[in-house]
């Protein structure tokens, strides 16, 4: 069985620190204090309008020994450019729009001009695993290995945001896509929206080696502790991946 990677995503400790100004809560302490509590990794997404991460946050995260960080980005000059620059472990490239919240949906890469596949030739021939976030479906999916990506994310959120009872459909997309990804040559992630119940069902699909989780635990963290929510979050991935016969 592949092991399953947790990524935790730290961006909303930055949220909470930009609040108010100032260096608390620290986006490195929690990275640290994640990956003690049993994390694979830590995902950042600096943004163009450097809502929560900052660069600042990234060099320092980037800098921490024995860290893998995946770095979350819009493929645009400058965000590759600073990539390239970092040459961090693992990238996944996603959709970005100015006004939204958080990340809406899969990135279109049947529409994508030549720029992303200029973008994953650049960042690929630095050493840099490129995943592109993507809904799970095969045409998206055998784009994303046409133009050279290494791995894709599958976008969780529509699944996770179900009712639970309306869930089932949606899981068995998502592991059509595993699959598919699979078929593709290219390794399986997930994320979006995921919570302590969602990420059971992803974590029992065989072909999906890593998610990326980061509101839900930073929420829960508020009232479990960091550790405390990582650790739990390890459990159910556990539990999930108990039921793969």
């Amino acid at each position: 069985m592949k092991p399953l990677r947790l990524s935790v995503n730290v961006d909303h400790v930055a949220t909470l620190r930009n609040a108010r100004g100032g260096r608390f809560p620290c986006p490195l302490e929690a990275a640290r204090t994640s990956l003690a509590a049993g994390a694979d990794g830590v995902t950042l997404h600096l943004r163009e309008d450097r809502r929560h991460i900052r660069d600042e946050d990234l060099r320092r995260i980037h800098a921490e020994p024995g860290l893998r960080l995946n770095f979350e980005m819009a493929a645009t000059e400058e965000m590759v450019g600073l990539c390239a620059s970092l040459r961090p472990a693992a990238c996944c490239i996603v959709p970005e729009k100015r006004q939204e919240l958080t990340t809406e949906g899969g990135l279109d890469v049947l529409r994508a001009g030549p720029e992303l596949g200029e973008a994953i030739r650049r960042l690929a021939g630095e050493g840099v695993e490129v995943s592109i976030f993507v809904e799970p479906d095969a045409a998206q999916i055998e784009a994303c290995a046409r133009l050279g990506a290494q791995a894709v994310e599958l976008h969780t959120g529509t699944y996770a945001d179900a009712a639970p009872e309306a869930r089932a459909p949606l899981l068995a997309r998502l592991a059509e896509g595993a699959r598919a990804a699979e078929a593709a040559g290219l390794s399986c992630h997930a994320g979006h929206g995921l919570d302590y119940v969602s990420v059971i069902g992803i974590a029992a699909i065989p072909q999906v080696v890593e998610v990326s989780i980061g509101h839900f635990l930073i929420g829960a963290a508020i009232f479990e502790g960091l550790p405390g929510a990582v650790a739990r979050m390890r459990g159910a991935i556990a539990e999930g991946r108990s039921r793969i016969v």
